[in-house]
């Protein structure tokens, strides 16, 4: 989930909005852009939760070059009445909050350099636009990210603001999704990254585990490499039904009572999908000299 603390920056507005500034990009910028869009574009289908698809066509998002955003909020207005707004960052969690509760989907306005196409620590364009917007011409899942929206605004009241991070970060930024050909993806940490989507899905060391309201919140993550769980829903309208249904105050007070999971944790409780080797961590931990991942 964006967040952050810094001083707004004085070419913002008092929103953190800035204009996107489209034709300021450069033809390397554009191509950048097409390289990830056509590489993604010929891993996804079959991979991607049809709706997913569905979000790219409707905003005609294949379109070569970076969204212009003015042209594709007409689309997606029309679609949902979302928008997306160019920001010069990460946000504070109350702006990031406020934006979502009002249907408007803040994104960061640069792309990565060509040295930095399979990994970047801050989310750029590319992730921002192509990965979570095309989900947004959905009804249903933008639905979900006006709740989260609402719910982020009193999570803040409630001291609350960690347990809801990770519903962010295992449903809209990793989350994965049952589908009729069995499980695909939806989270646009995975759709937006070419390896995490084989990772996710095929990779034998990952726990793949039933979505669960309260155990997910209970549920650590990595923010510094590919996930050591996933968590998988049933449905969008599933989802959206738990975050309108649920009564988080005194979810958030019986969690207060639990000992957070790590990340690998499977509970006996736990709906298993596939039970992970962890052989992914494992390797790496030991290459690094800490043997617990």
């Amino acid at each position: 989930m964006p967040h952050f603390t810094a001083v707004r920056p004085p070419e913002a507005a008092p929103d953190w909005t800035v204009p996107q500034e489209w034709g300021q990009y450069s033809a390397q910028e554009h191509g950048v852009w097409d390289h990830l869009f056509a590489r993604q574009s010929r891993l996804l289908p079959g991979r991607v939760a049809p709706a997913f698809l569905e979000g790219l066509d409707i905003l005609r998002l294949s379109k070569p070059g970076i969204p212009d955003f003015a042209e594709l909020n007409a689309r997606l207005m029309d679609a949902t009445g979302w928008q997306v707004v160019a920001v010069p960052g990460l946000v504070p969690d109350a702006v990031f909050f406020d934006h979502l509760a009002n249907r408007r989907f803040v994104a960061g306005r640069f792309i990565r350099k060509p040295d930095q196409i399979d990994y970047l620590e801050e989310p750029d364009i590319f992730h921002d636009v192509f990965g979570h917007v095309p989900l947004l011409a959905n009804p249903v899942f933008a639905d979900y990210m006006q709740a989260y929206g609402r719910g982020g605004q009193r999570a803040g009241e409630l001291g609350a603001i960690e347990r809801l991070a990770r519903l962010y970060w295992y449903t809209v930024e990793f989350g994965l999704i049952r589908g009729k050909q069995g499980l695909q993806i939806y989270g646009a940490g995975i759709v937006s990254s070419f390896s995490e989507t084989l990772f996710a899905l095929k990779d034998p060391s990952p726990n793949r585990l039933g979505f669960d309201l309260g155990r997910v919140m209970r549920t650590r993550y990595r923010i510094d490499d590919f996930q050591q769980t996933y968590f998988v829903i049933d449905s969008f309208e599933d989802l959206l039904r738990q975050s309108l249904e649920t009564d988080f105050a005194p979810l958030y007070r019986a969690l207060d009572g639990s000992s957070d999971l790590g990340v690998a944790d499977v509970l006996d409780s736990d709906r298993v999908d596939h039970r992970g080797t962890q052989a992914y961590a494992l390797a790496k931990a030991h290459r690094q000299g800490d043997r617990t991942p």
